[in-house]
């Protein structure tokens, strides 16, 4: 008997275990395993990266999980292949047809959803006269067109609520004309924004930012993570709960191709010359979630237990961050970060993405990732610690001028450099390759017109250095730089002055010991 119900008990135990993520044979276990493998791979002395394709255009190039856009979106290349290949390439565009801003859709995992075309990758972007587009991200087809407002209001930016689920268009800010402004009218309405679900994409509402609601300071606002976020130009920061405000403030939910008759307007939403009703009216100023002052309105929240980060609102503060509890703004142990940087480009520090709560603080010369720890006999407190440091390679940052006065006498003056000076190594960039848990950084040394980079990638957990990558192109640290690390491709954009862009690509290489001889 004992052996007859052995076969159902070990059935029994691989549905739960099945149940609760746990199985040897699941696609994301294969997956996870194909990723450590690359990265020991990648890490190993005899692999290298290949420079194998370059490309330069007159207008900006954008990057989106191995595609590189080109044209204003209108040619499409991917770097997957050993060799970048086109893609689609479509007919050029005219400027009222200019895509002012794009986000890549990804298909979501066990959702059934109508159209065969949604299980694919596609691309919403922004069109200057206020269309909003979905397009297929491998051949360009139009497969959504929605109108979003006639010109009372210029929608210029995309961006994510929730991270492919939730999707917000913001408007430019409102500015009447100066002839307007000298005869004393006043604009009260200072963005539009526009909220979305996506996949299927529907309408959620459509809201102003009124001044006579938030206030005469404000200078610009945000939706992220369910929040409304309006900053002033005072440093202060406010939050809000964008749900409660929505159920609160909304006059009638409508649905994409509804026909509608509103304030004397009768049309079909998303469609021209209609767009989108603004059917959420807020009368009253919302309740308040909290509020910081700033420098720059710079402000963020994360860690474990909830925290934020500020700089003090005076420019002697600058370089100075503040890590405060978000639930008494009690400065946490440690809390205050000061590198005390003399240099043109200040330090930064933000959360880090893998969402173990750390802190990356990086400085010219230093990358410091920093960790909560309780503090001992006191349980409302947290205390900032050092988890590890990655230092740059450089020489002692004083040189020796030497003079020779009129008598031979031989005068040594010691002067100072920068922290950022470019002939010393500095760090430019540092980011997180989730995938693969690598933390990497880009290092420039600048000698005259030649600088050198290198892209370093260190263990996210200790920050050992694991491989270190050469940059064959030349480096101009006056000229603004984007490096991706996906996987097993690195692509570095530069945009030079006249806005001239450069695009290279390297892709990972395994050499034998025969091809190394």
């Amino acid at each position: 008997r004992a052996a007859s119900r052995a076969p159902g008990a070990h059935i029994c135990r691989l549905l739960t275990r099945r149940a609760l993520g746990f199985y040897t044979r699941d696609a994301g276990v294969a997956h996870r395993q194909n990723l450590g493998l690359l990265r020991k791979i990648m890490c190993q002395e005899s692999t290298t990266f290949r420079n194998v394709w370059t490309t330069h255009s007159a207008s900006p190039i954008a990057y989106e999980r191995g595609r590189i856009y080109l044209d204003n979106y209108q040619c499409c290349i991917s770097s997957i292949a050993q060799e970048p290949r086109v893609l689609y390439q479509k007919m050029k565009s005219s400027k009222s047809e200019k895509i002012e801003d794009a986000l890549l859709l990804e298909c979501p995992l066990g959702e059934m959803l109508p159209n065969p075309s949604d299980y694919k990758s596609s691309l919403i972007v922004l069109t200057v006269q206020n269309w909003l587009l979905r397009l297929s991200a491998d051949s360009g087809e139009m497969l959504e067109k929605i109108y979003l407002a006639d010109s009372y209001c210029k929608f210029r930016y995309l961006s994510w609520d929730t991270p492919q689920e939730v999707m917000v268009v913001k408007s430019a800010q409102n500015k009447l004309p100066a002839a307007a402004r000298q005869a004393g009218i006043q604009q009260s309405v200072l963005f539009y924004i526009a909220v979305f679900q996506v996949l299927p994409l529907s309408f959620i509402g459509m809201l102003e930012i009124n001044k006579k609601i938030f206030g005469n300071s404000v200078t610009d606002v945000a939706v992220s993570n369910g929040i409304l976020i309006v900053m002033h130009s005072m440093g202060l920061v406010r939050l809000y709960n964008f749900q409660a405000i929505s159920e609160q403030f909304m006059e009638q939910p409508f649905h994409l191709g509804q026909e509608f008759n509103w304030n004397g307007q009768v049309g079909v939403v998303g469609k021209y010359p209609f767009g989108l009703p603004c059917n959420i009216k807020i009368t009253d100023t919302p309740p308040l979630l909290f509020e910081a002052s700033s420098l720059e309105n710079a402000f963020q929240i994360g860690g474990y237990p909830w925290h934020y980060i500020i700089t003090p609102n005076k420019k002697k503060h600058r370089g100075v961050f503040h890590i405060c509890s978000l639930k008494d703004n009690a400065l946490a142990k440690n809390g205050i970060q000061d590198m005390k940087c003399c240099s043109l480009e200040p330090d930064w520090i933000y959360f880090h993405p893998d969402m173990s709560g750390r802190i990356i603080h990086v400085g010219p010369n230093l990358v410091k990732v920093l960790k909560f720890k309780e503090v001992k006999n006191n349980t409302d407190q947290m205390e900032i610690a050092e988890d590890f440091t990655i230092v740059a390679n450089r020489e002692n940052s004083v040189s020796n001028a030497v003079t020779v006065t009129a008598s031979g006498r031989v005068v040594k003056n010691r002067v100072n450099l920068l922290d950022d000076d470019p002939e010393q190594e500095t760090f430019k960039i540092v980011d997180y390759e989730d995938e693969l848990d690598l933390l990497s950084t880009v290092a420039v040394t600048q000698i005259g017109a030649d600088g050198k980079a290198h892209l370093d990638f260190h263990c996210n957990a200790h920050g050992i250095l694991l491989k270190s990558i050469p940059l064959l192109e030349s480096w101009d640290v006056t000229h603004s730089h984007e490096v991706y690390f996906d996987k097993d491709l690195i692509l570095h954009i530069e945009q030079k002055p006249n806005r001239r862009f450069s695009c290279y690509v390297y892709q990972m290489v395994c050499n034998t010991a025969e091809d190394n001889e």
